[in-house]
């Protein structure tokens, strides 16, 4: 189950890592403009388009329209490894569990980032429909397990092909911090002059040294300044949201 929004550079990879994997593949589009919707027919996926209703609502209609109650949920931007379809292929053929989860490795400008604040990146994606839903968050949207859920974790890795471009992840952490600053806005946190500088320092340090970013070189580097910007901007606008000014 994949959703998607003018995902052409992407989606392709996608579509092919699951080929022989999956029994099927829904794509619940949000009215592509360019050759997204083109690219899922060729691959013969179950192909449905509705107005954005926000990630987690989007999620829970497209595993809707699936034959099957076991979902595995993709990102457009995401491929399965070699080792990760084996895994999956290899649980298919006995009794299938509630939920699953496996490591997500971000590739950046083609550069593999080991290290940082998104390493590891344990990611639940493979869960039963009829006993799990995607949280309606506007943000970090993540699957509701019912307490006391346990989680076999799969081997091989989902690999993340992030933003392709500086301009790309700018123009991501931009509209990502704007969901983020109203998202804790309507839940009460308020930003200050403290956090507004303590916490992008925070993120960065936790990031790049703590985390063990600078391993990575220069992308990790990037990577960690990148994500303390998104911090920045996150209660920046949370600040001007609560001293709104008629």
């Amino acid at each position: 189950m994949i959703i998607t929004f003018n995902e052409e550079k992407k989606i392709a990879a996608c579509l092919a890592s699951l080929q022989g994997v999956v029994d099927e593949i829904v794509v619940l589009d949000s009215f592509s403009i360019d050759k997204t919707p083109d690219i899922c027919k060729q691959y013969g996926v179950k192909f449905f388009q509705q107005q954005w209703a926000g990630y987690g609502q989007q999620k829970n209609d497209a595993a809707a329209k699936a034959s099957y109650d076991h979902i595995l949920s993709l990102d457009a931007d995401e491929v399965l490894s070699p080792a990760l379809q084996q895994s999956i292929l290899t649980i298919k053929k006995g009794t299938l569990n509630r939920v699953y989860k496996f490591n997500r490795l971000n590739i950046f400008y083609g550069y593999t980032l080991k290290h940082g604040l998104n390493q590891p990146d344990n990611v639940i994606r493979l869960y039963d429909r009829r006993l799990i839903k995607w949280s309606l968050r506007d943000v970090h949207e993540t699957l509701e397990l019912p307490s006391n859920t346990k989680v076999q974790e799969l081997k091989g890795d989902l690999l993340h092909r992030s933003k392709e471009s500086m301009q790309e992840f700018i123009s991501y952490i931009n509209n990502y911090s704007t969901l983020s600053a109203k998202y804790h806005y309507g839940k009460g946190k308020r930003s200050n002059v403290f956090r507004i500088i303590a916490s992008p320092t925070f993120t960065f340090f936790s990031g790049y040294f703590f985390r063990l970013g600078f391993l990575d070189g220069i992308p990790g580097l990037i990577m960690a300044v990148t994500l303390s910007l998104e911090t920045f901007l996150k209660y920046s606008k949370l600040y001007f949201l609560q001293n709104q000014k008629k």
